[in-house]
């Protein structure tokens, strides 16, 4: 799952969980999340959203990351889940185990991402849901122009073993292995976040590029009014239903 190189500080995954959270609640509650007996956290780094799918599942979540060091860190939030580390690619579970999984900012990080559709398949039971929550950095809106910071995205993470376009290629990759997909949006645009800069500052940049990123950032930083800028990450909130046999 996630690049210990490339792997964000608690702090930020806790930020970017509780952007997320409105539009995650939701997928789990029309899901039915207090009736799964048994969530996979695909992706779960040090547990930031594994809490959640502990108080609000009916059964037992595991939570599930390649990386050791992120599953066993003091600041994890694993109270009352099990945890495993794996590879997404090659799942360390029997077929049929999970009536749900969720992926929030996961498969953006697994290469190939067929093979990991491939597993996620496998393991969920028929009529089992994936839940993913996952961004498209080639749709990145910024204005004005001087914040654009897009081309930056693409290429830190490309450079990194990333998907960046993971939202519009997961819902034609889990048609193609029979699941009922849905697709949504966000439904709102809010003021962005400055931390989102920070987020980049993470991923393995070019010189030139950490130079571009710091006069962004200053310019950003410039620009008064909750209005004067706009920086829109679409993410694909998608939900897939394994057919029954």
């Amino acid at each position: 799952m996630h690049d210990s190189a490339a792997l964000p500080l608690p702090e930020q995954l806790a930020l970017q969980a509780q952007w997320l959270a409105p539009a995650r609640s939701r997928m789990l509650r029309e899901r039915g999340i207090a009736r799964r007996q048994c969530v996979l956290d695909l992706g779960a780094a040090y547990g930031t959203v594994t809490a959640e799918l502990v108080r609000r599942a009916g059964g037992r979540v595991i939570a599930l990351d390649r990386e050791f060091t992120a599953l066993m860190h003091p600041q994890g939030t694993f109270a009352g889940a099990l945890r495993a580390g794996g590879d997404a690619r090659a799942l360390p579970f029997a077929t049929a185990s999970f009536d749900l999984v969720l992926s929030q900012c996961t498969l953006l990080w697994t290469t190939p991402l067929e093979s990991t559709i491939q597993e996620v398949t496998r393991v969920l039971q028929p009529g089992g849901a994936l839940l993913a929550l996952e961004p498209d950095y080639d749709g990145l809106m910024e204005d004005p122009p001087s914040i654009e910071t897009r081309t930056l995205w693409l290429a830190a993470l490309s450079r990194a073993g990333a998907n960046p376009t993971v939202g519009r290629r997961l819902p034609g990759l889990l048609a193609a292995q029979g699941f009922q997909v849905r697709v949504a949006l966000f439904d709102s645009l809010v003021p962005p976040a400055s931390e989102r800069f920070g987020f980049l500052r993470g991923l393995p940049l070019m010189p030139e590029e950490r130079e571009r990123l710091s006069r962004v950032e200053r310019q950003a930083q410039a620009l008064e009014g909750p209005w004067a800028q706009v920086a829109h990450l679409p993410f694909f909130l998608i939900t897939a239903i394994k057919p029954r046999l």
